[in-house]
């Protein structure tokens, strides 16, 4: 069982996590607000603010999942405290350097800093080395974090048995819990993306000092970036699903789900997919050699179909014509799975070669990446945040007031996630700090977007306080 003090840093995670979500989530609704002309902000303004939300949306829900599988996983093996601590340590050092590049030093390349923006110098001198250095920070202990838990997860477990291997027979002499399965198969992407960021930040520094001598090559320089940072975004979802697989269950009343051999199939033929489904960030790229755009498109819709449909067939089959424990927990969980999907099909509408030529420079791609976080893996991880705050506390009374909250959350969030579906549809351009006459559209949906964000905001900030309340307890509590 978890210990006092994995409880504690749990705990910490969890605060720090909604902190940050509340100011990215109002420097979002200040972005699209400049959009649909209620304020006016220098553009130098605007793009740090993007620059700043993008990245630390990325990286929270990251660490979130991050810390949700460390906690559960402690029911299977026994897992690293200070890699844990350490992770927590460099991720606020991390974040503190990186918002100094953007607020005190307006660096503005945008979360995918594509090479060779951060070079073309449009901010304080000193905010790009201390950019990348900052990304260095975060991936330093975020892969110690990930080795980590691997490696215990090796101790107990054979690599075969890890990936589940032994069930693609009948009656399989070791059962691997699907948690076990789903946790190796995202750790090893997760592992993989931070290497690749290792070498394109050792790419980084070797042209920036050399004062010209060395150049990189632009395309190899782009696809290293999207390798790491659509990765990692999607790993950050296979977190929660791995939180879902393991309570989903347990909360609604239902025995434990297991793994079958169509599970093991599906989560091992997912490793391979997503780590090639990158390649659909680069279909405008002509000189990408034309099998890896095929290579591309192929993977965005075959990584959607084992994960997607084993997840979505088995929260189906528990919760039809079934007697079920809802819980706020489940609710969120079950929601989530709907966002997740419904982004999922945005992005394989986006993903197909005919369609990424029209869509892909538009609020279409906003529109899908935002559904599947704000309304799906955001959900999965305060789904965990709300279970583990029950677990030392009383769990809330009112059904009328869950319903009041998640009404809140949804019509917030979908009314939010419209205006970039309509946007985009109407080949509103995303990346706009403001929309000339020819793009008028563009102005009134902001606005819209910002109202219900606005919404959300105010879901996000109920959750926030009942849940704190708790943690701050677990923190109190003697060791």
């Amino acid at each position: 069982m978890e210990s006092i003090k994995l409880r504690k840093i749990t705990s910490v995670w969890i605060l720090a996590v909604f902190t940050l979500f509340i100011i990215s989530i109002v420097l979002g609704i200040l972005m699209r607000l400049n959009q649909g002309g209620v304020i006016q902000q220098n553009p130098v303004t605007f793009y740090s603010n993007m620059t700043t939300h993008g990245l630390t949306m990325i990286g929270i829900w990251f660490v979130a999942g991050m810390a949700a599988i460390n906690y559960l996983m402690e029911r299977y093996v026994k897992t690293s405290y200070t890699a844990n601590v350490f992770a927590l340590v460099l991720t606020v050092i991390g974040v503190l350097m990186f918002w100094a590049t953007t607020f005190i030093g307006k660096f503005h390349a945008a979360w995918t800093f594509l090479y060779p923006l951060p070079f073309k110098v449009m901010w304080a001198t000193w905010a790009t080395p201390l950019f990348l250095v900052s990304l260095a920070v975060f991936g330093v202990g975020w892969l110690v974090w990930s080795v980590s838990l691997m490696t215990q997860i090796l101790k107990k477990y054979s690599i075969s048995q890890a990936f589940a291997w032994q069930h693609f027979k009948k009656n399989p002499s070791v059962e691997t819990p699907p948690f076990i399965l789903i946790s190796m198969i995202t750790l090893i992407g997760v592992i993989a993306c931070l290497l690749a960021a290792v070498v394109l930040l050792v790419l980084f520094f070797a042209e920036y000092f050399s004062n010209g001598s060395f150049v990189n090559d632009a395309l190899l320089m782009k696809n290293l970036t999207y390798f790491f940072g659509h990765t990692i975004a999607n790993e950050m979802l296979y977190l929660g699903l791995a939180v879902i697989y393991e309570l989903f269950a347990e909360v609604s009343g239902r025995p434990k789900w297991k793994t079958t051999w169509y599970v093991a199939v599906a989560w091992n033929c997912t490793l391979v997919f997503i780590l090639t489904a990158f390649f659909h960030h680069l279909y405008m790229d002509f000189v990408q050699p034309e099998g890896f755009q095929i290579i591309g498109q192929l993977a965005s819709y075959l990584a959607s179909l084992p994960a997607a449909g084993v997840t979505v067939f088995s929260v189906f089959v528990a919760v039809y014509r079934t007697k079920i424990n809802w819980t706020l927990t489940n609710l969120l969980f079950f929601i989530g799975v709907a966002g997740w999907v419904i982004g999922g099909l945005g992005a394989v509408i986006d993903a197909t070669i005919s369609n990424n030529i029209v869509l892909h420079n538009t609020l279409w791609v906003p529109a899908h990446f935002h559904t599947y976080n704000a309304m799906g893996n955001v959900l999965f991880s305060i789904g965990f945040f709300y279970w583990f705050s029950t677990q030392f506390g009383e769990q809330a009374k009112s059904s009328n007031s869950a319903k009041w909250i998640l009404g809140t959350l949804i019509v917030g969030g979908t009314g939010f996630l419209l205006a970039f579906y309509l946007g985009g549809a109407d080949s509103i351009p995303r990346r706009y700090s403001i929309y000339p006459a020819e793009l008028s559209a563009g102005t009134p949906l902001a606005l819209m977007g910002a109202i219900f964000a606005t919404v959300y905001l105010i879901a996000i900030l109920v959750f926030f306080f009942n849940i704190s309340k708790r943690c701050v307890k677990v923190l109190s509590s003697p060791a």
